[in-house]
């Protein structure tokens, strides 16, 4: 009996040690921490050490703060619109919904009130321009342009609220930001949209996907939190 307690606890001794060693050789870091820092290595044009001591230390920080996060958009505007099908289909059968949900969940009003307006503003451009066509009198083509410029501004404008609320970095303006909702407001949409949702954006909160992966010196690899326990099963094999 004593003999099989003392094999027992040498065996939970070392694997306390091997998990141990493991553990100084990997650092579990947030999925929002790592994006901000690829983030910022892309705003200067080089990509950094990832596993650099004193700026992991630094994000750590900022980020435990609140501040000096820096975020991406998730995906491309147009190659990547029809990743989520659901997304893209009701931005493009009902986008007053779909930015009434975006600015819910930023935080920037009532989903009823800011699809109402964006409705508003978008039957009055269509109302005009059918009614150019048929009567091909150019007031109301000039109308139907000022209000389809008032869509596109308006909703470029809160999409550049988005972008600084949530710090999300890009090459874009609050110039871009309107051009994209007039070029192309559903695939503009969709991307909003995927961001919010897929980071779990609540209240004008971003909560994040709640994911973490590895990071071993020297290599970067997308696994879980397990990955601890499933090396050390490998090693244990």
């Amino acid at each position: 009996m004593t003999t099989e307690m003392e094999v027992k606890g040498g065996a939970s001794a070392e694997g306390v040690e091997e998990e141990s060693l493991l553990m100084e050789g990997v650092a579990v870091l947030d999925f929002d921490m790592l994006c901000s820092t690829v983030a910022m290595q892309a705003h200067k044009g080089k990509w950094g050490k990832v596993s650099d001591d004193n700026e992991e230390e630094n994000l750590v920080s900022e980020y435990q703060n609140g501040g000096g996060v820096f975020r991406l958009w998730e995906g491309e505007i147009i190659y990547d619109c029809f990743d989520d099908q659901r997304v893209a289909l009701q931005s493009t059968c009902c986008p007053c919904y779909r930015f009434g949900k975006n600015m819910k969940r930023s935080g920037f009003g009532s989903c009823f009130l800011q699809g109402s307006i964006h409705f508003i503003l978008a039957v009055a451009a269509l109302c005009n321009m059918l009614a150019f066509i048929f009567t091909r009198r150019r007031c109301f083509l000039y109308l139907a342009i000022v209000f389809t410029v008032s869509v596109g501004t308006y909703i470029g404008f809160y999409r550049t609220l988005i972008r600084k609320r949530f710090n999300i970095k890009g090459s874009d303006s609050p110039f871009d930001d309107c051009v994209y909702h007039l070029i192309c407001p559903c695939c503009a949409l969709c991307q909003e949209s995927r961001t919010l949702e897929m980071n779990n954006v609540q209240d004008g909160i971003w909560n994040g996907r709640g994911d973490t992966i590895c990071i071993g010196i020297g290599t970067v690899s997308t696994k879980s939190p397990v990955c601890l326990g499933m090396q050390k099963d490998t090693n244990d094999s």
